[in-house]
């Protein structure tokens, strides 16, 4: 009996250590490897890489100062996502616009937005959505007070019609409609390269807004679904030009 508690400590301190070390050999590779990956695709969708462009991991190494282990993990990733391809021998690319793909993506975009409208005039949830009243303060201003930075205006877009179906109140029917953002974001953010496209926005914008918190069902799907189409066709009409443009506005790296 006396010889229990002396060897009980030496069997349950191993595994322990084991699981400590394995965390701290693994995880900072995780970390880094996520860091590069929100980098690049920032990268693409801001345009300072563009399709067609080529690059090494050497490069992107030297760049963002971290060892090859997470940039090749990143890359993976990015390569899953569809947005680039490793070349044989020369590194890896930026791969052009599927816009198949994408015309899949808006058709998503389109049923879950119009979902979640619905749900925000039948239900009344808009009167006393915190969230759309912030929306007002943003869209419905005079003509002086609009914003006419592009990246501004794009990222003002995109959290529009998230608030819109985040405010609807169906937790998963905002995060795929979030995913599919995120898919969208690259071509999305052409169609605001030209002051006339940013201007419709804001104009569409207050008119569905109005639509919903009129609880003006029909309308207001009418309006989105027009407003959707509208940006749909636009990025459809974008050519090489248009993405050597946005590569000049595109932030500072």
């Amino acid at each position: 009996m006396a010889k229990h508690p002396a060897t009980a400590p030496t069997r349950t301190l191993r595994p322990v250590r084991a699981r400590s070390a394995k965390a701290v050999v693994v995880e900072p590779f995780q970390s880094r490897a996520e860091e590069v990956y929100r980098q690049v695709k920032q990268d693409i969708a801001d345009f300072r890489l563009v399709p067609g462009d080529r690059f090494t991991e050497h490069e992107l190494c030297a760049r963002l100062d971290v060892s090859r282990t997470p940039v090749r993990q990143a890359l993976f990733r990015l390569q899953q996502d569809g947005l680039v391809e490793v070349m044989f021998r020369s590194g890896w690319r930026v791969l052009p616009f599927d816009f198949d793909k994408f015309d899949q993506l808006y058709d998503l975009r389109m049923v879950l937005e119009t979902a979640a409208v619905q749900r925000l005039c039948l239900h009344d949830v808009a009167a006393s959505s915190p969230q759309l009243q912030a929306l007002k303060e943003r869209w419905l201003v005079p003509v002086a007070e609009r914003s006419t930075d592009p990246a501004e205006v794009a990222a003002w877009d995109e959290a529009f019609h998230e608030t819109l179906v985040s405010a609807a109140g169906n937790a998963e029917l905002a995060r795929v409609h979030h995913e599919v953002t995120e898919r969208i974001r690259i071509i999305r953010r052409l169609d605001f390269l030209q002051q006339v496209r940013i201007d419709a926005t804001f104009e569409e914008h207050a008119k569905i807004l109005r639509a919903i918190l009129a609880r003006k069902a029909d309308r207001a799907d009418l309006l989105l679904r027009s407003h959707i189409q509208a940006s749909q066709s636009e990025v459809r009409k974008i050519t090489l030009h248009q993405v050597y443009l946005a590569q000049q506005v595109a932030p500072a790296a």
